[in-house]
């Protein structure tokens, strides 16, 4: 996938153009925003329940080692493979193996982030391996020849007018004259033309909510069934996961599904909750005969130990996008990587660098939504104050606001300055204002007054205003 986070600006700008995206983003309230605080309405513990989620991942992030190493014992313990990939790179190239050694010619793949990390689907297309994307949202994304905007609904920028005009576009076998005016309707002909897929697949290709230590299970969560037929029709299923997704027990995976639906879509649970332990036993009635199971570090193992390490308690529920003001604005796509939103401005500059990222954690305004809504109480503008102060050390800022920052720490370190100037500054710039409260334009601010207005300050400082106050307030007492 190509990165165009350094161009986020242009790609801002373009989606606030966009009345099609527009249009879509503004589903994004009654589809997500309202029905997770109806869920979270209806469960009084739920915020007992985030701290102890919390707590859980804490703990397996400082024993990740361990956790690891105990799980990848699991695994071969029930006939399962296990392959540690460092990079993407390493990554794709495990899944390609395998499914040359299973004679693969086409796989089929459930929802996964970290495949859209690595690059999956066109590498495989480029060594003469077809992959077939069975989530909906996914599958008509790929249609597209795009990549999500959002981490659990990946279609979410797209409108059902652009939905029906793709499916006539490829799926010309059909009849013309078919009626795909409701979306029940788009929803049997993507079921009817995936279904030979699930059949026609070598190998199957699925990620993972979790991974469990006590028992080598991987964990997924799906609401349209998919991600089973997946991992089950094919003789052979690849898990592919990040290191961070390891839970301790069994028990730890239950507590925290009982966050991660509510924050994702409202809902207690979703509707299918699968867990995959080894491949197929003697008896069983269906499964692959071969399990494995790709492990990705790709930078995260960097961020441990740092003041990033909390956003790998991340468990990719979507939250912190659905409520957050920049997101509805401009959608996932303009974020310019595989993850858009509160937690792609975190955790993109971790994985690609700062230099490459850096615009993400400035496109904020810090409102705090984001945390708030956090099933796992990630402090997400921290984390993003964190990468700002980064790229200010490093000098990747633009050269005016650093120049501009350095111009006020040299007011700030000196308060009589600093006080006289203001006392100078803000009556001519209150003047300056004509009385109108605001500013549509200003001379060194036009990146501000470009898209909206400036306050303009008060007549008097904070200061006199405050000595003002606090000398009646003593009148008074006396």
């Amino acid at each position: 996938m190509e990165i165009t986070s350094p161009r986020f600006k242009d790609n801002a700008a373009h989606a606030l153009a966009d009345p099609q995206l527009q249009k879509a983003l503004g589903n994004v309230r009654a589809g997500f925003i309202d029905k997770r605080q109806k869920a979270v309405d209806g469960l009084p513990e739920f915020d007992l329940l985030r701290d102890r989620a919390r707590e859980i991942k804490d703990h397996a992030l400082a024993n990740l080692d361990l956790y690891l190493e105990a799980y990848e014992a699991k695994v071969k313990a029930t006939g399962g493979h296990v392959h540690w990939a460092e990079t993407a790179e390493d990554a794709r190239n495990i899944v390609l193996d395998i499914c040359r050694r299973a004679g693969a010619r086409a796989v089929t793949k459930g929802k996964s982030m970290i495949t859209e990390e690595i690059g999956l689907n066109d590498f495989l297309s480029a060594n003469g391996i077809k992959p077939v994307e069975t989530d909906l949202g996914e599958y008509i994304i790929q249609l597209r020849g795009e990549h999500p905007s959002h981490i659990i609904a990946p279609a979410v920028h797209l409108n059902k007018e652009q939905v029906e005009a793709d499916f006539r576009r490829v799926h010309d076998h059909l009849a013309p004259s078919r009626d795909l005016e409701e979306p029940e309707a788009l929803l049997g002909e993507a079921r009817r033309v995936l279904r030979p897929a699930y059949f026609d697949a070598d190998v199957g290709i699925t990620g993972a909510n979790f991974l469990v230590a006590e028992t080598g299970s991987s964990v997924i969560v799906t609401n349209e069934g998919n991600g089973d037929l997946t991992q089950i029709l094919p003789k052979v299923h690849v898990v592919v996961a990040s290191i961070e997704k390891i839970v301790p027990t069994l028990s730890d995976v239950a507590q925290i599904l009982r966050v991660l639906a509510r924050s994702a879509t409202g809902q207690e649970m979703s509707v299918y909750t699968t867990l995959s332990t080894g491949p197929r036993r003697p008896g069983d009635p269906d499964g692959p005969e071969e399990y494995h199971v790709v492990l990705l570090d790709n930078g995260r193992s960097s961020m441990l130990g740092t003041e990033f390490q909390d956003m790998l308690r991340c468990i990719r529920c979507g939250a912190c996008m659905n409520h957050c003001p920049v997101y509805h604005a401009i959608g996932g796509h303009a974020y310019g990587w595989v993850y858009p939103g509160p937690m792609g401005a975190v955790l993109t500059p971790s994985l690609i660098g700062v230099d490459k990222g850096g615009h993400l954690p400035n496109a904020s305004t810090f409102c705090g939504r984001c945390e708030s809504v956090c099933p796992m109480r990630i402090p997400l503008p921290k984390m993003m104050r964190s990468w700002r102060e980064r790229e200010f050390e490093r000098g990747l800022n633009p050269a005016p606001q650093r120049y501009g920052l350095g111009l006020w720490a040299f007011f700030a370190k000196r308060p009589r300055l600093y006080r006289l100037a203001a006392s100078i500054g803000i009556p001519v710039l209150s003047a300056f204002s004509f009385g109108k409260g605001a500013f549509g334009s200003l001379p060194l601010a036009g990146g501000w007054t470009k898209h909206r207005d400036m306050p303009a300050p008060e007549s008097r400082t904070f200061m006199q205003q405050w000595r003002e106050r606090d000398a009646v307030s003593k009148q008074a007492a006396a």
